[in-house]
């Protein structure tokens, strides 16, 4: 298939892209970072050079760090992370389309049996990814109304609260998220057996 072969094509042209765009970038950070914290004289070339052509692409950085309580002095270092963070995203994100891409094929080659198999695994897919989304959110306390929150709440809050009722807190901690990553395991494999 050309979309699949098209999609192989750029993943191997962006991982060594991209790493080399970061080796690029941690050494423009670094000599940033180096100017800011005076480790290289604040008035010599490389720093003029710098605060001329560096900066004003941090400046947005800088803001949100500042705003976060951070020094601006870190905003080269918290730069490199977004771009390691998005990269890494961004090649995730291409290798998942590549995967979804390709199972699709396979179901539609595989006539009923194949539609359905992959049906009930992209419906437990999103159950569990709803249910670790739920996980994630208890620990980083996100706004339980946002839209980012409210679809996992959504479609995870009718298979966590039979099994919230069933089980009780233990310690002070909810096993129900656990519990029902398990058992729609278990659901999933009958099902696929099933046909």
């Amino acid at each position: 298939m050309p979309i699949l072969h098209a999609l192989d094509v750029v993943l191997e042209l962006l991982r060594p892209g991209l790493l080399w765009l970061f080796v690029m970038l941690a050494v423009v950070a670094g000599v940033d970072w180096a100017v800011r914290t005076r480790r290289i004289n604040p008035f010599g070339r490389i720093a003029r050079v710098v605060r001329t052509n560096v900066d004003p692409l941090l400046m947005p950085i800088e803001r949100v760090v500042v705003r976060s309580g951070g020094l601006p002095s870190n905003a080269p270092l918290w730069s490199l992370v977004f771009v390691a963070v998005g990269g890494v995203l961004l090649i995730a994100t291409l290798g998942f389309i590549r995967e979804q891409l390709d199972l699709v094929l396979a179901a539609l080659g595989g006539g009923a049996k194949g539609v359905y198999r992959l049906l009930v695994s992209w419906v437990f897919m999103i159950l569990q990814i709803a249910i670790l989304v739920r996980v994630v959110q208890s620990w980083v306390h996100f706004r339980l109304g946002a839209w980012y929150s409210r679809w996992a709440f959504k479609i995870s809050e009718p298979v966590l609260r039979p099994i919230r009722n069933l089980i009780p807190l233990f310690g002070g901690m909810d096993l129900s998220p656990i519990v029902a990553w398990f058992l729609l395991g278990f659901v999933e494999t009958a099902l696929l057996r099933a046909w």
